[in-house]
């Protein structure tokens, strides 16, 4: 077999039982049956009760507008997609942070990562997953949104939306 140049060939390396190559040290022979000790049973190591990135979606027409919602739940954040343009628009980061007297209401501070960078993103951000963040146990949230009915009855419906496709 001919082997490229700068690479040695299968037998130098050791894998055909033979003297010398990188794979000959004892300590680099190790029978297989006694790996397969090392670890443990099948069953155990795959996750079948539970999945490790729940998502849900849903698509609705709100205030006359067709609008998608996606929901997906991580270890640390809930990821909330609400997009009526097709695609992710503004991204805002949405962290609870105690405050001294009262610990059981965390305040949520609202950084934008992407997008426009505008006082009534902020206040739209917390009003319309603040409720998300309470529900999970105060874990952070990352909005993306693209809408174009920023209104109170919009605010409402949206809300209703993503209630729907609740992963937390």
């Amino acid at each position: 077999m001919r082997v490229a140049s700068g690479f040695p060939s299968p037998s130098k390396l050791g894998g055909g039982g033979g003297r010398g190559g990188l794979f000959s040290h004892p300590a680099a022979r190790v029978p297989r049956e006694s790996c397969a000790d090392l670890l443990p049973p099948l069953k155990s190591r795959t996750m079948e009760s539970k999945p490790l990135v729940v998502s849900k979606q849903k698509t609705e027409v709100v205030c006359g507008v067709p609008t998608q919602v996606v929901c997906t739940a991580f270890s640390s954040h809930i990821l909330v997609v609400v997009t009526q343009f097709g695609k992710m628009g503004t991204l805002v980061s949405l962290e609870p942070s105690n405050v001294a007297n009262d610990i059981s209401k965390p305040v949520l501070t609202t950084k934008v990562l992407l997008g426009q960078d505008e006082p009534l993103i902020h206040v739209f951000a917390k009003n319309l997953v603040s409720f998300v963040s309470q529900e999970a146990g105060n874990r952070a949230v990352l909005l993306a949104m693209a809408v174009k009915d920023k209104s109170m009855e919009g605010l409402k419906a949206l809300k209703e939306v993503i209630r729907v496709c609740q992963v937390w």
